[in-house]
């Protein structure tokens, strides 16, 4: 017998604990007893006042249920404002990145390669000598058209001093000009001929991984080295045809190498195409990146995203949202009364949360006070600061237990 009256004393303490933990983290602990009939049954019996005295059960829940039991006051709630944002589309890709230029060089001519003035990874300006070719007939071919065109100089100058003694034709004074300008054409040529045995880098950029050798012997289609302008890195990626209305150039873009994927990078758009794939329904993009610190390469896998503003909805505190049967609701405060608005939630973010609702533009919507609310009910709305200072104060006199 002993044994089961210490059974039930042990439960009375663990319920009585659990009440107590209850009441002191659960919000809506004292509406829920109040409807039970239990917050007035402990009123009675003094059980309130010492809760109340211990910090157990807030001050003003216990006034605010005395005053619904009397049938007057107001519950009194926090309440904001709603404001109107535009919902956020946000589209996502995967791009393959492309340096800015990238070019292959070749000899202009065919010949062996004397001389290679770069290595690998090097950076070269426009102009700089990549390879050197065998030039020694080109420079003999020069030297001939340059002997040429003295001789043709001194033969005009000969006939020019006798054109007044009538001892040549006009047709051969011609003859002798036309010969020193054929000679000033062959030095063009050999001159032409001979840059063309230097090549040298067409761009800016960096050299890649060259696959010839001084003593070679090259044509025209073999590739002397590769130069590549990354100083900007271009992507390819695809948009779905419904948000093409909203794309332009210059519009920004989130990147993240895939390589990299703490990395977020902030790029815009370069070209928009002007055909949408038939298969796919998506349209090619390309932006542009800015690649300054020569972190990216080309040919690296990107995530791209990019966001598009929709229709303005109404935006509201993520801690107005409540739940029911029939769906989501808010509670809105119109003419010091609470009105219980049904909401459809269509976008959610860390602080907000966008809704379709009968909801205006400067509507009071309840973030606290929730738990103590009921259609057609007297509300007062209370300053947010004043009100934690309030419960602050209230929790510092709470005795000790």
């Amino acid at each position: 017998m002993l044994s089961f009256i210490r059974q039930i004393i042990l439960i009375a303490v663990v319920l009585a604990g659990t009440l107590v933990l209850w009441l002191m983290y659960v919000p809506s602990a004292v509406s829920v007893l109040e409807r039970n009939g239990i917050m007035e049954r402990l009123e009675t019996h003094g059980v309130l006042a010492v809760m109340e005295r211990f910090g157990i059960v807030p001050a003003e829940a216990v006034e605010e249920a005395a005053n619904r039991r009397r049938g007057g006051g107001e519950t009194r709630v926090i309440a904001l404002p709603v404001t109107f944002n535009p919902v956020a589309d946000e589209v996502t890709a995967i791009g393959n990145g492309q340096a800015l230029r990238s070019v292959t060089t070749t000899a202009e001519t065919a010949g062996r390669i004397e001389d290679i003035a770069i290595s690998a990874g090097d950076y070269v300006t426009k102009g700089t000598v990549i390879a050197q070719l065998d030039n020694e007939a080109q420079a003999i071919a020069l030297d001939r058209a340059r002997i040429k065109k003295e001789d043709a100089a001194r033969e005009l100058s000969r006939l020019q001093r006798l054109v007044g003694t009538g001892a040549i034709t006009s047709v051969r004074l011609q003859e002798a000009e036309f010969a020193l300008r054929t000679a000033e054409l062959e030095i063009a040529q050999a001159e032409y001929d001979l840059r063309r045995r230097i090549v040298r880098a067409p761009i800016d950029g960096w050299i890649g991984l060259i696959d010839v050798e001084a003593g070679q012997r090259v044509g025209t289609l073999d590739t002397i080295a590769s130069i590549t302008d990354r100083s900007s890195i271009l992507i390819d990626f695809r948009v779905p045809e419904r948000v093409i209305a909203g794309l332009e150039v210059g519009q920004k873009i989130e990147v993240n190498p895939l390589a990299l994927r703490n990395v977020t990078l902030t790029g815009a758009v370069r070209a928009i195409d002007t055909v949408v794939d038939t298969n796919s329904r998506t349209l090619r993009v390309q932006g542009i990146l800015d690649n300054t610190q020569d972190t990216l390469r080309g040919g690296m896998a990107f995530f791209v995203r990019m966001t598009f503003a929709g229709e303005t909805l109404p935006t509201i505190d993520p801690l107005s949202v409540q739940w029911a049967r029939d769906g989501s609701f808010v509670w809105a405060v119109r003419d010091g009364k609470a009105v219980r608005v049904p909401i459809l939630i269509r976008q959610r973010t860390a602080n907000s949360v966008l809704v379709e609702a009968d909801l205006a533009q400067g509507d009071l919507v309840v973030t606290e006070g929730l738990q103590n609310l009921r259609p057609g009910a007297p509300v007062a709305v209370v300053d947010p600061d004043a009100a934690r200072n309030a419960g602050t104060d209230h929790s510092a006199k709470a005795p000790k237990s």
